[in-house]
């Protein structure tokens, strides 16, 4: 998203319609939930504030409805610390696989290497001016240089005219730390040799060589100066606060797969492992604290949608406890010919305008007819209903299939215009309408 939008449930129910078919009911959900949120970091009373927890989600579908999509789009839309995860990979504590906790670890490591990234944006373009300046002073005499040849050569060095040239620059070394030695009761024997160990290590070490020269060339002395500068801006121990109070506050653990480690229907529940993830993970969306590398992270108001096909259970399977922090629970309706048709030609970046962009730099002009989009829409429908239903993602399964011989034969020998249309279609889907090869469409 470009532009900052003001967050109601409304404008972000329209910024999901960008990319999302159907499903309203979800998106409105999802929208409501988020906004709450943003409610409680308004509230005055911060007693109030602090008691107003999450109203969790489940998203109730078959694969490819648009559940992860949902959850995607949220965090990007708020800019918001998101992780996805999928609950079978995880496992009791005590088993082999990864804990419940690490799901916290993960989303504050994948927020910190985030902004960190952000602040180094924002500070890289000072730093490049200081940059070109230093390997100015390496290339010219820069000092005796009048205003107008000052400028002409930074320019040349921005425009890349010495990318190559080979230059000398000053490589600061960090000081060799001195060995940290204990002295028990606070005595020293004066028997031992301490005095020795000092002495011999101020001689191996050349106090004077705080810096060293090294060679590279001057694209790789940019990007090292820019590195330097930026360093000496940064407080990453500020930072680190900054990373744990954001993930706290907004953020967004979207659970895959949740359906497989409940119950399902009386049936495996003995099932310890699976039980025990259920056990596991309810304290951290009932509200804990994790010790993470950058500082302990609390839980309590961190948004947790869960999503699961739940085609041999329910939610009501799943422990009562768990139940009770996803509130918010949502069916997702399957996708049809229209869902399809609209996927095509409405969302934003589609799949047929993706194709289009990637043949054009090959010179390679596609056009698809009304025609061509509907049958490909039957097609993907069709092919649901007799393997596997696999919603949206099926479409990219047809029109790989309908462009396989187009992508593999560009670039041509001359620019071409081609114009895809039911008849192409069809003729492409002739043999596995008439129920051959149908494998090859199983993911």
């Amino acid at each position: 998203m470009n532009k900052k939008i003001e967050l109601t449930p409304k404008n972000i129910v329209n910024e999901l319609n960008r990319y999302i078919i159907s499903q309203e009911e979800a998106k409105k959900s999802v929208a409501i939930s988020l906004k709450n949120r943003d409610r409680r970091k308004n509230v005055n009373d911060i007693n109030m504030r602090n008691e107003i927890t999450p109203k969790n989600v489940i998203l109730i579908g078959p694969t490819g409805v648009g559940k992860t999509e949902i959850a995607r789009r949220i965090a990007k839309i708020v800019n918001a610390p998101f992780i996805k995860v999928e609950a079978t990979k995880y496992t009791e504590v005590g088993y082999v696989g990864k804990d419940v906790e690490s799901i916290i670890r993960d989303l504050v490591e994948i927020t910190f290497r985030k902004m960190k990234e952000e602040m180094y944006n924002e500070l890289r373009t000072k730093s490049q001016k200081i940059a070109y300046k230093k390997i100015a002073k390496i290339l010219k005499p820069y000092d005796t240089l009048n205003d107008k040849e000052k400028l002409e050569v930074i320019d040349d060095i921005k425009n890349g005219k010495y990318n190559n040239y080979e230059i000398e620059i000053e490589k600061k070394i960090k000081p060799i730390p001195l060995p940290i030695i204990e002295i028990v009761g606070g005595n020293i024997d004066e028997n031992s040799n301490i005095g020795n160990v000092f002495e011999q290590m101020i001689s191996n070490l050349d106090i004077g060589a705080s810096k060293e020269k090294m060679k590279m060339t001057v694209k790789d002395g940019i990007k090292r100066y820019m590195e330097e500068d930026i360093e000496k801006h940064v407080n990453i121990d500020l930072l680190k606060e900054k990373v744990i109070e954001n993930v706290e506050n907004n953020g967004i653990v979207f659970i895959d797969e949740i359906d497989k480690i409940s119950e399902r229907g009386g049936i495996d529940r003995g099932d310890v492992s699976r039980q025990g993830v259920q056990r596991d993970i309810l304290p951290i969306i009932e509200g804990s604290t994790i010790m993470t590398q950058y500082g302990p992270v609390k839980t309590d108001h961190i948004l947790f949608i869960a999503a699961g096909a739940f085609t041999q259970s329910s939610p009501s399977d799943m422990m009562p406890e768990l139940q009770g922090r996803f509130p918010i629970k949502v069916k997702l309706k399957n996708l049809e010919k229209i869902d399809f048709i609209k996927i095509l030609t409405e969302v934003e970046y589609n799949l047929l305008d993706q194709y289009k962009a990637m043949l054009l730099t090959d010179n390679v002009v596609l056009n698809f007819s009304k025609s061509a989009i509907e049958s490909i829409s039957e097609i993907a429908v069709k092919l649901n209903e007799s393997i596997e239903n696999i919603g949206a993602r099926r479409l990219a399964t047809v029109v790989e299939k309908v462009l396989k011989d187009i992508l593999f034969d560009a670039p041509y020998e001359t620019d071409q215009k081609i114009n895809i249309d039911g008849k192409f279609v069809k003729k492409i889907f002739r043999n596995e309408d008439a129920g051959e090869n149908l494998d090859k469409f199983i993911l």
